[in-house]
Order: structure tokens, then C-alpha cells, then sequence
């Protein structure tokens, strides 16, 4: 790579320093710069491809990291196009699963779908970006086309995968649906003819099954980028629904301020660098004071996926209510309730505290303006509030009652 970069032009080494700013890994190595080269000697933008399963409706950040990866591209002047798994989602990606995924039905993978294509524009240009189906491919093939498919790999090159590896040598079941998996991920790559495709570090196997799939078709082998695994707020697992760490881009403002105010701060750098485009030497200067830098952080984020402002306002809210308690007194016998989570809703938290008999009842509150927060009793204006943690939180609900929440 050294001699790549004593003799790529300016512009190549350039895009090529933009490209690999957060990747994990560029396989095969100088394949990404060739395509380069190749693209601006023809004049044909390259074709970039990332595949999302609809599995779950919403989006969050930790999808956003391949999204800003594609977004890069695309402002490079290259074809974008955000693949929607509707086909393989029926299978279930095995990846990093010890047991089969449930199926699911192609009316539920349709509702995430759109969804999915609803959130995508906060962060691509809808004009430059083509939303593709597997299915359109995948259904018009016949028992014969996936025999043919099949015959192209191997089981001993399936079960080299860690994941199936490790379930055969514990003694647990593959089903051969299973294999299908990246066999159908690595068709979608023959299918659209993509020069690039971009996944998770999680996804490096069945990337390589698409470029190999590619070459045995007589195309040429699209260069496989992979970007690490965003880490939730826990700062231990990968953010995941699954694992209620994570920080969905269609959030409210504030609560997703609050949020990434409570990632650790041995995080905090690698969510400066998957998360913004701010520079190396920015970074590196705002980290000397990493609760400041945390509020950069958050307020850089809101305003991404909400108007201008936003995160300014969050900001302003958020520090409202980290000074909560300081020159309210509260009576003697206020109930405190302790959360061992990283969250939890505002209403589940007046439920929970035996403060409301009901959730409903809970958000009726609310919406009548009668739930207040913070030092300056602060009108809670939404039924979604999220209380995160570390903190304390001192909330009026009606005209008598009150309550601590507190993390524990």
C-alpha cells in the first residue's frame, strides 16, 4: 500500500483517505484504489452496495455507521445503492446466532421495509440513492437456478464460517436454510453487478461469498469494506434492540441527547470517528475533556437526523435537569426509585414507583402538561420520555405527589 500511495494522483488519494477513515478492514488490499482508477479513466461512477435485513422497524445508530460509510461514496460521485434484504430476511442472517432464527413472514419483512426506506434519507440523498428488493431477483428463480447455485460452494467452505463451526463442534443443529444464507447474500452481489460492498466486520464472510460468487459468474470481484460493530451505551456489546443499548435515529431529540450522554468514555472517541465526519486533530483536542466532549458528541448527532437547533435545545434541556434537585426541596416522605437499567420510560418509571396504577393512566398525565422534571419543574412534553443513567431524577406528577428516580 506504501507504494500506492507514492504514486496515486491527488484526487485518488484523497478519496481513498476519506473511504478508509473508520473501515475496519479493505479486502483484497489495493483492489479499493485499482477501482478508483478504473472509474475515473472510464467515467462510470462505481456501484456501491450495502444489504439491510428488515428484521426490526427502526434504524439506529449502529446502522448508521455503514449508512455514513455509503454517504461517503455517494459524495465522491459514486452509484449508491441500499439493498433491502425482503428475500434473505425470510431466512434470517445466522450470524452470531448459536440457535436457528425465527422465520419471519414477508408482510412483517414489508412493514420494517418501508420503514427502513422511510429513515434511510436522513443520511442519504434521495436523489442519488436506488432502494433495490432482493426479491426481484430471488423470486423469479426456479429449483433448477438454486440447484446451480448450491453447486458453486462447498460444505467444507460453509462450515470454515466461525459461527457454523462453532455450533458443529458443540453439537447444536444448522439447518440447511441456514446455508443458504450467504449463498442468497452472495447472489445479490452477482445480481447488481457491484463493484464495492460495504458491511459489518460480522458480515466479512458473506461479503467474500459475493465476491466469489461474482468471479465464478465472469464478473469482476467487487473490494469488500467492512466497519466495526458500533458499541451500545452499555460500552460492552454491540448496539442492538436485542440488547436495549441502543440510540434509534427516529428518537426524540432530547432523548437521544440523554442517551449518548451516558456511553462511558472509553468509547467516546471510536462514536467521534464511526458517528461524525469532525476532524482527527478536533477530536483529539476535545478529549482531553471528555464530558464536554460527550456534549458535542450528543448535540452533533441530534441535529444529523433532527432540524438544525436541535441539538443546541436538547443540550440546554439536558443541563437543566442534571442540576435537578439543586434547590428543590422535596417532602420528607417523597418514594425513591431505584433502576438498576441504563433507562427507562418516564411512564414505566410512575408505574414502577407505585405513583400510577397504570401505564395509561401514566401517559394521560402527561399529555394533560400535569408530569414535571428537574429543579425548574420543567413540563414534560412527551409520552416517550426516556430517564437515562447515570443520575437522579426529581419528577411532580400532578399537584402532590413526587418522586425520585435514581440509578443504581
Amino acid at each position: 500500500m506504501q507504494k500506492d500511495k507514492q504514486t496515486l494522483p491527488p484526487d485518488i488519494e484523497s478519496a481513498l483517505e476519506r473511504i478508509k477513515r473508520g473501515a475496519e478492514e479493505i479486502l483484497p488490499e489495493g483492489a479499493m484504489a485499482q477501482k478508483l482508477l478504473k472509474s475515473k479513466k472510464t467515467g462510470a461512477p462505481l456501484r456501491i452496495k450495502a444489504g439491510f435485513d428488515p428484521t426490526a422497524p427502526d434504524l439506529h445508530l449502529g446502522h448508521t455507521v455503514l449508512l455514513r460509510k455509503m454517504k461517503h461514496f455517494q459524495e465522491l460521485g459514486h452509484d449508491i445503492i441500499f439493498l433491502i434484504g425482503d428475500f434473505t430476511g425470510m431466512i434470517g442472517d445466522p450470524t452470531g446466532r448459536s440457535t436457528t432464527r425465527k422465520q419471519m413472514t414477508r408482510e412483517e419483512i414489508k412493514q420494517n421495509a418501508q420503514t427502513y426506506a422511510d429513515q434511510v434519507f436522513k443520511i442519504l440523498d434521495p436523489k442519488k440513492t436506488q432502494i433495490r428488493f432482493n426479491s426481484e431477483w430471488c423470486d423469479k428463480m426456479n429449483f433448477y437456478d438454486v440447484l446451480g447455485l448450491t453447486a458453486q460452494i462447498t460444505v467444507a467452505r460453509m462450515v470454515e464460517r466461525e459461527d457454523f463451526s462453532k455450533r458443529l463442534g458443540s453439537g447444536d443443529a444448522i439447518s440447511l436454510l441456514e446455508f443458504m444464507y450467504p449463498l442468497v447474500q452472495g447472489y445479490d452481489s452477482v445480481a447488481l453487478k457491484s463493484d464495492v460492498e460495504l458491511g459489518g466486520t460480522d458480515q466479512k464472510f458473506n461479503l467474500l461469498m459475493g465476491r466469489d460468487l461474482q468471479e465464478k459468474s465472469g464478473i469482476e470481484g467487487q473490494v469488500i469494506l467492512t466497519v466495526p460493530l458500533l458499541v451500545g451505551l452499555d460500552g460492552v456489546k454491540k448496539m442492538s434492540k436485542s440488547y436495549d443499548n441502543y440510540v434509534g435515529i427516529a428518537e426524540p431529540p432530547y432523548n437521544m441527547f440523554a442517551k449518548i450522554m451516558s456511553i462511558p468514555d472509553s468509547v467516546l472517541r471510536n462514536y467521534f470517528v464511526l458517528l461524525t465526519d469532525f476532524s482527527e486533530s478536533d477530536i483529539e483536542s476535545w478529549m482531553k475533556d471528555p464530558f464536554e466532549a460527550k456534549k458535542l458528541l450528543a448535540a452533533a448527532v441530534v441535529d444529523d437526523y433532527h432540524p438544525a437547533g436541535s441539538g443546541k435545545k436538547a443540550r440546554e434541556i439536558w443541563e437543566q435537569e442534571k442540576s435537578a434537585r439543586k434547590g428543590l426541596v422535596l417532602p420528607p416522605e417523597t418514594p425513591v426509585l431505584e433502576v438498576a437499567a441504563k433507562q427507562i420510560q418516564l411512564t414505566q418509571a410512575m408505574v414502577d414507583s407505585g405513583q400510577e396504577t397504570s401505564l395509561t393512566a401514566a401517559r394521560k398525565l402527561i399529555e394533560q402538561g400535569a408530569v414535571k422534571i428537574g429543579e425548574n419543574l420543567e413540563t414534560v412534553k412527551s409520552r416517550d420520555h426516556v430517564l437515562v443513567f447515570p443520575g437522579e431524577y426529581a419528577i411532580k406528577i400532578g399537584k402532590k405527589k413526587y418522586l425520585v428516580v435514581r440509578g443504581v
